[in-house]
């Protein structure tokens, strides 16, 4: 109990996080300034300084949600000069696509739980095999990467883990499927004979995120419409869909054949976390569930399962052939399937936002922290150090630097940085156009596949890891690097050697 008032404001601050982390926290906030300041330190060093703090926000992300902490670093960079709010506004207009994809598509995939969770089930239950199962998510997170967009698959994929996880702890806290209040964030009410299992489990999960999160990568890559800076690199070379496919192909397919191989051998060494089976008794638990909704199944349940198949289908091809901004095509989907499904009241539809709304601010607070790289000019030593070089190193060195950048920030911001720089040398005549189609190839690649190695370097991989499954199935920012590291090594040193040798 707090003796005096400022021990309640410090009890206040951060809520329940360890009293060590928010005494880091302010340790940040009154140094910054300082350092800001201080005559030998100034802005780039304190920008620099910065970025580990922000980093370092996000690898505790368990402890405490990014947003809050982060936030006030990114207040704090603001007002003493390190970033201007216009700065901040025009990264978020810059980026309003990936906003807009959030709040709607999220919300839309919310709306097609009922019919994930019965395909996703039927998948679980019918394939024994860990590996192959792992390679069946891997699989179809890449293709579906690459036709719709990495964030709606990410969307998707912990939909699924929120579903499998809810419904074993529900029924391993001693209550039945049908009940409706559960907090599965809570195990004071699990049963001791399912304490271990429930481990297991949550290790069985987490390398099914883990090998869908990098399947996305892994497909992203492939297309034009796979990630955001895709779109922004073709558009600036000139490129259609078919043309930035092939001029990626001789990189992005070795990529994706040794991807999919180190999927499987992850499975069967069992190294980093991987390997691990699903427990009889959760998949006993999942078969009751799932004979118990289909013998509840009504003629209104299994019209409402259709409305979501059909509307799944419209998804695909919207977003194959983008017909709209994919922010519109999930509002789109929210509409029809609150209309035709008979949900029309504001609380019932108010929850679908719960997911996204709050990784959507924390994305705003770091692209006030990408507003700080762009004004202080922190990659600039970077970027030119690689334009110096010979033309015959500039593709492997530009994978290289864009992929550590990539890793430390964020790869559209990083990618739209270099692809700009390397069409202002086109425009000027100091490289040739094929020297030019050669670096773009080399930006896409390094910004998308090496970035693999942390969740801040991929949009997809922040949301997992700020996501409602990351506490449940107790995946930090540490264990997802870790997990992340074999695909990191196999698919950078791929990459790297198609890119030097291959284009």
């Amino acid at each position: 109990m707090a003796q005096t008032m400022s021990q309640g404001f410090l009890r206040n601050f951060l809520g329940n996080s360890p009293m060590w982390y928010k005494k880091v926290i302010l340790a940040f906030l009154i140094i910054n300034p300082i350092l800001f300041f201080m005559p030998g330190f100034g802005p780039f060093a304190a920008g620099w300084l910065l970025i580990v703090q922000f980093i370092f926000t996000l690898a505790m992300a368990l402890k405490c949600y990014p947003l809050q902490p982060g936030g006030l670093l990114a207040i704090e960079a603001i007002a003493i000069g390190l970033a201007s709010p216009e700065s901040v506004m025009h990264e978020v207009e810059a980026n309003l696509e990936v906003i807009l994809l959030l709040v709607f598509m999220v919300a839309g995939i919310y709306f097609m739980k009922q019919l994930l969770l019965f395909a996703f089930t039927k998948i679980l239950l019918g394939v024994r095999s860990k590996s192959m199962l792992s390679l069946l998510f891997c699989i179809a997170a890449a293709l579906l990467s690459a036709f719709l967009d990495a964030l709606t698959v990410t969307a998707v994929v912990i939909s699924i883990g929120v579903g499998f996880y809810s419904v074993y702890h529900k029924v391993a806290s001693g209550k039945q499927f049908h009940t409706k209040s559960h907090d599965h964030g809570d195990d004071q009410e699990l049963h001791d004979q399912h304490k271990e299992d429930l481990e297991q489990f949550r290790a069985f999960l987490r390398s099914l995120l883990m090998h869908a999160a990098v399947g996305t990568a892994l497909g992203g890559v492939c297309t034009l419409v796979g990630e955001p800076q895709n779109l922004l690199i073709a558009k600036v070379a000139g490129w259609n869909f078919v043309e930035f496919f092939t001029r990626m192909a001789p990189v992005t397919m070795p990529v994706l054949v040794v991807g999919l191989i180190t999927c499987v051998v992850l499975e069967k060494t069992k190294i980093v976390g991987y390997g691990v089976k699903l427990p009889e008794s959760v998949r006993t638990i999942l078969q009751d569930y799932d004979q118990h909704q289909t013998e509840k199944r009504t003629n209104k349940d299994k019209a409402a399962l259709v409305v979501q198949a059909i509307c799944a289908a419209f998804l695909i091809f919207a977003l194959a052939f983008h017909i709209a901004e994919v922010g519109l095509i999930g509002l789109v989907i929210i509409v029809l399937q609150t209309a035709f499904n008979g949900i029309t009241e504001e609380h019932q539809i108010g929850h679908a936002f719960e997911e996204a709304l709050p990784f959507t601010a924390l994305l705003i607070v770091f692209f006030s922290v990408v507003a700080v790289i762009h004004e202080q000019h922190l990659f600039q030593p970077f970027i030119q150090m690689v334009l110096d070089m010979e033309p015959s190193q500039q593709p492997g060195m530009l994978f290289i630097a864009n992929g550590l950048l990539s890793a430390i920030s964020d790869n559209v911001f990083v990618a739209t940085v270099y692809i700009s720089e390397i069409k202002a040398a086109l425009d000027s005549g100091a490289i040739t156009r094929e020297h030019f189609d050669t670096l773009a190839v080399a930006v896409n690649t390094g910004t998308n596949l090496p970035s693999v190695a942390t969740p801040n370097g991929q949009a997809a991989f922040l949301f997992l890891l700020t996501s409602a499954i990351a506490p449940l199935v107790r995946l930090s920012y540490g264990r997802m690097v870790l997990m992340a590291l074999p695909y990191t090594i196999v698919m950078s040193i791929v990459g790297m050697y198609a890119v030097v040798n291959w284009i």
